[in-house]
């Protein structure tokens, strides 16, 4: 592998934590990647047992990166154990050979960096007060809220996605470069795939946040998220997209607003063979909800 060439790109400084360890494949971590555009952060590339520099494979770029391999390290000792499910995938066949770069999200900009920006844009002034208020209430930012998801984005396309291209054996086209997050990563991942189509070839939206904020009532923000869906998803012809989500916890908030993006997906001529929507009674909003599940998404991203 051509992992000797990523010490040229190590930062020194501010440590994210320690390296998660996999049980499946290998993991390779770039610590604190840093970039022109959002803060440096880890990047942790995993790869299948019997990766080869001589093969090419296909790339899902997953956000929330220290929650992916290991609850160990977790805050919250949970983990959507992405090794193990991308390992036996690649072993048994079902999909495309495929590694996964988790991308770690920064903490405190977090909500920032995955809240799509141009949906935000055009509210007014009074319902942008309104989006700030309710997520200093609950303490998810320190000061008033700005998106930067244009500048994550810029991150995404123009810096890491390139860096992974040339240090690893990708395929780098489009229909092997994927998309995938859950709640604020959901979000994010559509986003990415609405603005850059030309990159993404599918995206996959686990228990997508629709809300933005905690809460349905008065809240504009959903409104805003499909005008922008209206007008601005790629073409089912050549893209695809996976949404899912369950009915407890926070995730008890999205079966409504998912129904009405169901039917703008319709609406713009996606059908079963470009994209796909479940339900999973029971199911919270967790990384163990996300683990149990995490096969059907991968399997509709990187369908052979």
């Amino acid at each position: 592998m051509k992992l000797n060439l990523v010490a040229t790109l190590l930062l020194s400084g501010l440590i994210y934590g320690q390296a998660p360890k996999v049980t499946n494949g290998k993991l390779q971590q770039i610590e604190n990647f840093k970039s022109n555009f959002v803060d440096p952060r880890n990047i942790d590339v995993w790869m299948p047992d019997d990766y080869l520099e001589t093969e090419k494979y296909a790339v899902v770029y997953m956000h929330d990166g220290q929650m992916l391999f290991d609850a160990d390290i977790t805050w919250n000792k949970q983990s959507w154990e992405a090794d193990e499910t991308a390992g036996k995938l690649n072993t048994e066949g079902k999909t495309k050979k495929f590694i996964i770069v988790g991308i770690w999200n920064n903490g405190s900009k977090r909500h920032s960096e995955y809240f799509p920006q141009k949906p935000f844009q055009k509210l007014t002034d009074e319902q942008k007060q309104f989006v700030s208020d309710n997520l200093l209430n609950r303490k998810k930012i320190d000061k008033s809220f700005e998106p930067i998801s244009d500048n994550y984005l810029k991150f995404l396309v123009t810096e890491l996605k390139p860096f992974i291209d040339s240090h690893f054996a990708t395929l780098t086209d489009k229909d092997n470069t994927y998309i995938s997050g859950s709640s604020m990563g959901g979000l994010i991942s559509l986003y990415a795939i609405c603005e850059y189509p030309k990159v993404f070839g599918a995206a996959a939206c686990l228990s997508t946040h629709w809300t933005g904020i905690f809460q349905l009532e008065d809240n504009p923000i959903p409104e805003a998220f499909f005008d922008y869906l209206r007008t601005n998803l790629p073409n089912p012809q050549s893209n695809r997209i996976y949404f899912d989500h369950g009915d407890a916890t926070l995730d008890a908030l999205y079966p409504p607003l998912q129904r009405k993006v169901n039917l703008i997906m319709v609406d713009k001529g996606f059908d079963w063979i470009n994209w796909n929507t479940k339900v999973f009674p029971g199911k919270d909003h967790s990384e163990k909800s996300w683990a149990e599940r995490l096969s059907i998404p991968l399997e509709f991203l990187l369908q052979q």
